[in-house]
């Protein structure tokens, strides 16, 4: 199967995608399966919402699932909550682009002093990514206090302390200028 390039991927994607969801009463979507909750220290995560998100209206690109804690709204997902964002790829992806891809992203989501800021806590994040195959999941899961560890088919690959690395990090998918707006509602379960 041929490797997506990501930066070219998620422009052409974020013009030409078509998002296909299931209510959130099943946590299966397009032969995906995700966890109905994950526990951190006590905090029950509750899935909220998810999604496939295709590109050029028939390849799927990923699917992907949004937990939160059940009594934070949606529009505080980026606040200082646990959550996580747990995304399963169908195609190969190289640890260089997710490199690439995470750093335009994160400085689209933020001004340019807010990323210089960021910009040591961003690179030890994308020193974390490794090559994925079909079939791989990434996990990013945020805890407050603690920081984002980044988990790939389960494992602990390390973990980038701060909030606000955090916030610009899954902005990416659920933020004010996302990879993409329907993927984003789907995620937090808005219209």
């Amino acid at each position: 199967m041929e490797k997506l390039k990501l930066p070219a991927f998620f422009t052409i994607m974020t013009i030409f995608s078509l998002v296909f969801s299931s209510p959130v009463t099943s946590a299966r979507i397009d032969g995906v399966t995700f966890n109905d909750e994950y526990t951190i220290n006590a905090t029950r995560l509750t899935i909220r919402g998810y999604a496939i998100l295709n590109y050029m209206f028939v390849i799927r690109a990923y699917a992907g699932a949004l937990y939160l804690p059940a009594d934070t709204a949606s529009s505080r997902a980026l606040s200082e909550t646990p959550r996580i964002l747990e995304l399963h790829y169908f195609h190969a992806i190289s640890a260089q682009d997710f490199r690439e891809s995470t750093t335009a992203m994160i400085k689209k989501n933020t001004t340019s002093r807010e990323f210089n800021s960021l910009r040591q806590q961003v690179d030890a994040l994308n020193a974390l990514y490794r090559n994925v195959v079909p079939g791989d999941r990434y996990r990013a899961v945020y805890v407050p206090g603690k920081g984002t560890t980044l988990y790939l088919k389960g494992r602990a690959l390390g973990t980038v302390p701060g909030a606000a690395l955090s916030k610009a990090f899954f902005s990416i998918w659920i933020g004010k200028n996302p990879i993409d707006k329907g993927f984003r509602n789907r995620l937090l379960g808005t219209p």
